[in-house]
């Protein structure tokens, strides 16, 4: 292929992917790819590559922006920033944070002189800013997306609706949901000015989940269905399967269970077509919620242990533990509504709750900031320990019970008589990001006694894991089977080898 032949095709591609049609655009760009060489060749591969990313795909979109850093001459000045920084976002998005921030500090550190460059450096500190929202570091997240909006004005105007939706984005996991909708506003109206179809859609659709979750239904459905119609034109399999998860949320919040049904059902088509995974996971979960309320028990059952067995195989056992605690809360759920004492349901409903909230419990110590520890408790710890108190006293195991209440008694206590059933169990729409496997203490812990620990965690002081609470002078341990269960299961420390004793 001639060179003019090649960069007419790079421009085709280039105008498939503005009309929304990302998968002529990836043909098009593997076609340049194969059929020429030198620095068309290379731009084809990241043209590729960022398709591939845009669909779904990231696995494929980091290995080509690799191949194409590995054969691009080390004066391009402009391509390799670029690479790099769409290198960091697919990373991104297969939870390589620390190759992100590698890979964006070496593009910062091509960029520091290069105003000629601007709408690079732009680009890479909204990824900057990317990286430090995964984290929850949202100071630093405000300060580095506050710098790329003053980067985009000078440099790259078109480009400014993206810091200011990291902005709203900020702004609304700090509870600012004010501040949240006006730079949300802002940031919509910057890419329709820009004409940035893809972008407004994005932009439709993070704001749409942002009311979802604010208990904003009547707000984000229209927004969500704009949304869906163009991610499904444009065949963006990821993008469209997010948009059929929510809008089945809100179908299901409205008790329309048909409905949520069938857009849970197509969110897994999509999610599985794109090879996402973990997506599919979360959504047989839900699903798993929907057959269980229709009394569609054993789907129910194979869709919890499909999702348990994704997470299980990628050696995620704290989303283990939260399908053992929602597995449980669906059972006492079915329980609650048949009316019919059923022993054998709660025994198995009992042994999946306690070690899950033995686990779940156990996180506030690893997590590394007060306002975390906080919301984990909030929504994840305390529901999880307030239902294994309920099944231990309702199975009549009084020395559960007893331990339950002692290890409680040793560290912070959980209001049973705030949950009931006169709603049926539902997640919430976005659970709190999970530490990594292994976090099991920060530099600097407090080696506190039980009691004193659990006030710490859950004032945000570091602490190691909860100690072993001995309640016998013979040495037996507080919910030690349990706790032996937990770790076996889950693969993860729940407890510190420190022993307390409890007398």
């Amino acid at each position: 292929m001639g060179d003019q032949s090649a960069r007419d095709l790079l421009a085709a591609g280039a105008a498939a992917y503005s009309r929304g049609e990302v998968a002529e655009a990836l043909r098009t760009f593997e076609r340049v790819a194969r059929s020429t060489t030198g620095d068309l060749r290379t731009s084809a591969i990241i043209n590729a590559a960022s398709m591939s990313d845009e669909l779904g795909d990231h696995a494929r979109a980091v290995d080509l922006y690799r191949e194409a850093l590995a054969v691009m001459p080390a004066d391009a000045i402009r391509m390799r920033p670029a690479a790099l920084v769409n290198l960091s976002q697919a990373l991104q998005h297969i939870g390589d944070l620390d190759g992100a921030q590698d890979a964006l500090e070496q593009a910062r550190e091509l960029l520091a002189t290069a105003d000629d460059r601007g709408d690079l450096r732009v680009a890479c500190l909204l990824s900057l800013t990317a990286v430090a929202m995964h984290r929850q570091q949202w100071a630093d997240a405000a300060d580095i997306a506050t710098e790329s909006l003053d980067a985009a004005v000078r440099f790259a105007p078109g480009l400014a609706g993206h810091p200011l939706m990291n902005l709203a984005a900020i702004h609304f996991e700090t509870g600012r949901f004010d501040l949240s909708d006006d730079f949300a506003g802002q940031a919509l109206d910057a890419f329709e000015t820009a004409g940035d179809v893809n972008a407004v859609a994005e932009t439709q659709q993070n704001l749409g989940i942002m009311h979802a979750r604010s208990g904003r239904p009547e707000n984000a459905e229209p927004l969500l269905l704009s949304s869906q119609t163009y991610f499904e034109r444009a065949g963006i399999g990821h993008r469209a399967g997010i948009g059929s998860k929510v809008l089945a949320f809100l179908a299901e919040g409205r008790g329309d269970t048909e409905r949520a049904t069938e857009l849970y059902r197509g969110s897994l088509d999509y999610f599985r077509s794109s090879g996402a995974v973990l997506d599919v996971a979360d959504v047989e979960t839900r699903l798993a919620t929907v057959a269980f309320a229709e009394g569609r028990f054993d789907e129910g059952e194979r869709l919890l242990a499909a999702a348990f067995d994704t997470y299980h195989g990628l050696g995620l056992g704290l989303h283990c533990a939260q399908v053992d605690f929602w597995h449980a809360a669906l059972l006492e759920s079915a329980l609650a509504a048949s009316g019919t004492p059923d022993s054998a349901v709660r025994a198995r409903a009992t042994a999946l709750a306690v070690p899950a909230a033995i686990a779940i419990d156990a996180v506030r110590s690893t997590l590394p900031n007060g306002r975390q520890r906080e919301q984990w408790n909030r929504e994840i710890a305390d529901p999880a320990m307030q239902l294994a108190f309920r099944l231990a006293y309702a199975s009549g195991d009084a020395r559960l019970v007893a331990d339950l209440v002692e290890t409680q008694c040793a560290g912070t206590t959980v209001d049973v008589g705030r949950a009931g059933h006169s709603t049926p169990a539902r997640l919430p729409l976005q659970l709190p990001d999970l530490p990594p496997a292994g976090a099991t203490g920060t530099d600097g812990s407090f080696l506190l006694g039980a009691a004193l620990a659990g006030v710490a965690a859950g004032a945000g002081l570091p602490v190691p894991l909860p100690p072993r609470l001995a309640v016998t002078s013979e040495g037996r341990m507080a919910l030690g089977t349990s706790i032996a269960v937990a770790e076996e299961r889950y693969g993860r420390e729940v407890r510190d080898s420190r022993v307390v004793p409890a007398w």
